[in-house]
């Protein structure tokens, strides 16, 4: 029993090491396509005969075509007549650091103090943040 383990691990051991040779790769000729072949897939008749309709177009109507809706009426623009030159006033109310702090707490205005650079940047955010 000895004698048989022996050979069939041996022989395992020897098949194993051996390298596999493998069949030279043949090249297999490629076929040419016929250009001038004509295929199965062309398009079938029309099952109905369809006749075409002739459009006119005058009959346009910007009315129909622009139709105006009633949320989107246009106000007349009125020009003023007035010389004296208006200062734009900030849209946003002014705020102070104290409001800014209070609103968004202190460590937050220290993030954006450092991040933007100075402290009116910081109010200018808050002012932003307020706004939404």
């Amino acid at each position: 029993m000895k004698l048989w383990m022996v050979i069939l691990g041996s022989s395992l051991l020897i098949t194993g090491c051996v390298t596999q040779q493998t069949a030279p790769l043949v090249k297999r000729p490629v076929k040419e396509i016929n250009a001038t072949k004509e295929y199965a897939d062309a398009p079938r008749a029309p099952k109905k005969d369809i006749e075409l309709k002739e459009v006119e177009d005058t009959n346009f109507s910007s009315e129909y075509m622009y139709p105006e809706t009633k949320s989107k009426k246009k106000k007349p623009a009125t020009v003023e007549t007035t010389a004296v030159p208006t200062t734009p006033t900030p849209s946003v109310s002014s705020m102070s650091k104290g409001e800014c702090i209070a609103m968004i707490g202190q460590e937050k205005f220290n993030k954006y103090t450092q991040m933007l650079g100075n402290e009116a940047s910081a109010i200018k955010r808050c002012q932003m943040l307020k706004a939404l």
